[in-house]
């Protein structure tokens, strides 16, 4: 369940770092009862773009795969990949 705090609860920042440290998710700031910041750890966030970055590169290489891409046979291509960089 996503942790949800007041923005006046970021005024103990040590306690808001401890909490982000511990649940390892990000936690939702909220201003006059609506959605205003997110505050997550270091490791979170990059545990986060990493995986977004692989989300994304996938994305990607399936649109260009729709647009013009055509199937090879991976035994075909790990040949190739073989011979050009180990012989």
């Amino acid at each position: 369940m996503p942790m949800i705090i007041p923005i006046r609860d970021l005024r103990n920042t040590s306690k808001v770092s401890e909490l982000a440290h511990k649940q390892q998710e990000p936690i939702y700031v909220t201003k006059n009862g609506y959605s205003d910041l997110v505050v997550m750890s270091a490791e979170y966030y990059e545990r986060f773009a990493r995986e977004n970055r692989i989300d994304q590169a996938i994305f990607e290489a399936e649109q260009e795969f729709a647009e013009n891409g055509e199937a090879t046979d991976a035994e075909i291509v790990f040949a190739e990949l073989e011979k050009k960089y180990f012989e």
